[in-house]
């Protein structure tokens, strides 16, 4: 039976394609670039004219056909990595079917291509390597890192997603090999929010490593040196981001992503009133978390100024998380220092977490002690240190409330605080339970059935970057994410709520990621934030508009005739 998605795919009407550059190729070059490959699904005008014809078997095919083909390959497949190799190929191949295949199935394929399944790829990255994906831009390349991007093909580029390596999800420093997380972040700008592909590109910097077994690695791919942490990088740094602006405008929206917690802090503050950008696992992963506070409030009953909040874990996700609860808390009438009072991160010795530096509750050794002492109504797991919510911990939230919230965010999966089933058994299906990585539903005992929610930053970054680019934001101010989690918490329905779900299912994330971009550009427009005019009167006709069309474009010639033409007179 065909999904919902690819009904309404064939309920449309085919409409003349735009006239591409690319449709300047011919014959065996047509077929080799994935933006304009379509296989067998080529015409026979078209093989006929464009000299195709005999480069393909005689059948021409509809795209139905090929995704139907793709699917039936991927479901014979077990493993994870093989999944991900196989429809990373279909992208290099054909690039309309690559996202035809991945929304008709998003809820069963973002696990694949985002996490948990891309940490994996990224550890083999170099083992698995086919084609370069984005641009490599080393430590070595001062100086000429403009020349670098006019090797870009595409010319049109209004998001940019770049890492350095360092900190990839939970794993640590892969240096080069974290390629896989902007090629990932940015095939969801394009499947949840509709983002055109050609106008995103990912980039790794390579400054070294210091992993260890990567320098021994002869598979390797980047450069044989230890990570280098002088003036060097910041210079290397501020070339790239004015070589980007240099290239592509002022508006260009740059998406930090998985860069250490003392290079992520400084560079966000560094670069935010100069540039369009923003910090996914810092600002991303805050609105994310809010709204599955925002969601759990309406099922306790209980505003979210009377919540008592403890992390497990310091780093850049806990910080963000916090800032933005505390606006949140402000904003429902709260003192900045009334709403810290109210937050708690443990074990803490950056000096970014200042703020939330209390004095001493009492003698904390451990999570449970901290529990204990502080006798909080929500926790939130971001260390990446695996499983510090122990059944000791659980039952102990559960016995200080009757709807615990426990959030265990932490990617990969192995890298979560606790697991689903752990969270509903220990707290006998009482709890507010959300992951970064997604779990099975959980069958108690009893026969009761919870879904986990999934606190996927994919719900908040997409909406938000299809924004941001359609009304020309300059800075991105916090008071946008804000603004993109209390979207996102009025989405969840109260029957999903009932479910256990804290957010909508992702099989709903396209239209998820639409209304969120709907709003903010609203909102971006009524608080002078816009510099794209004139200001578009129905703003959700204005984005829904722009999303990017799956469907094939026909790369015949124009051919009309001269209509009223008088034939030339006899002589």
């Amino acid at each position: 039976m065909l999904s919902r998605l690819r009904a309404s795919l064939m309920l449309r009407p085919c409409v003349s394609a735009c006239r591409w550059t690319h449709t300047k190729e011919k014959g065996k070059p047509l077929m080799l670039n994935p933006r304009t490959n379509k296989g067998m699904a080529f015409s026979l005008q078209e093989r006929q004219i464009l000299g195709l014809q005999g480069l393909l078997p005689p059948k021409i095919e509809s795209q139905d056909i090929q995704a139907m083909r793709f699917q039936r390959n991927l479901k014979k497949m077990t493993e994870p990595l093989e999944k991900y190799i196989y429809l990373m190929g279909i992208q290099e191949r054909n690039e309309k079917l690559f996202y035809r295949v991945l929304m008709e199935d998003i809820e069963e394929l973002m696990p694949i291509v985002y996490t948990p399944t891309v940490g994996l790829a990224c550890t083999q990255y170099g083992h698995i390597f086919r084609r370069p994906k984005g641009l490599f831009i080393s430590i070595l390349d001062r100086g000429h890192i403009r020349s670098i991007l006019d090797n870009w093909p595409e010319t049109n580029v209004a998001a940019v997603v770049v890492t350095d390596g360092e900190r990839i999800l939970g794993l640590g420093d892969l240096g080069v090999f974290g390629m896989g997380i902007p090629v990932g972040k940015l095939c969801l700008y394009t499947a949840c929010a509709g983002i055109r592909p050609e106008r995103c590109l990912p980039v790794v910097i390579d400054v070294g490593t210091d992993n260890e077994t990567l320098l021994k690695d002869p598979f390797y791919m980047g450069l044989y040196q230890k990570r280098d942490r002088s003036q060097l990088y910041d210079d290397l740094i501020d070339e790239f981001m004015e070589a980007v602006v240099d290239k592509y405008g002022q508006d260009t929206l740059i998406q930090f992503e998985d860069f250490g917690n003392h290079n992520a802090f400084r560079l966000m503050r560094k670069y935010r009133e100069k540039y369009c950008t923003f910090n996914d696992d810092i600002q991303g992963t805050a609105a994310v978390a809010l709204a599955g506070l925002l969601a759990a409030q309406r099922a306790i009953g209980k505003p979210i100024t009377e919540h008592r909040i403890l992390f497990c874990g310091a780093g850049e996700a806990a910080l963000g998380i916090a800032n933005l609860i505390t606006m949140s808390m402000v904003e429902k009438g709260l003192t900045q220092d009334e709403a810290r009072k109210k937050i708690w991160i443990v074990f803490s010795c950056d000096f970014n977490q200042e703020a939330f530096v209390h004095e001493s509750p009492g003698d904390v050794q451990s999570f449970l002690d901290a529990v204990n002492v502080i006798q909080p109504t929500a926790i939130i797991g971001v260390s990446g240190a695996g499983r510090l919510f122990t059944h000791d911990v659980l039952k102990k939230m559960g016995t200080l409330n009757k709807q615990p919230i426990i959030f265990a965010l932490s990617n990969p999966t192995t890298k979560a605080e606790c697991t689903a089933e752990d969270a509903y058994t220990l707290t006998d299906g009482r709890c507010l339970f959300a992951s970064g990585s997604p779990f099975d539903m959980v069958t108690l005992a009893d026969g009761r059935v919870f879904t986990p929610g999934q606190g996927n930053n994919a719900y908040i970054f997409p909406g938000v970057a299809l924004a941001v680019i359609l009304s020309g934001v300059r800075h991105i101010s916090d008071t946008v994410f804000l603004e993109a989690a209390k979207t996102l918490a009025d989405q969840l329905t109260d029957e999903e709520l009932a479910e256990g779900r804290l957010y909508p299912p992702l099989s709903n994330i396209r239209e998820v990621s639409l209304q969120m971009a709907v709003k903010v550009v609203r909102f971006v427009y009524a608080n002078n934030m816009a510099f794209r005019y004139p200001e578009p009167k129905d703003k959700d006709t204005f984005v829904r508009s722009t999303v990017w069309d799956i469907n094939y474009d026909s790369f015949l010639p124009d051919i009309y005739e001269w209509k009223g033409m008088n034939p030339a007179p006899d002589h």
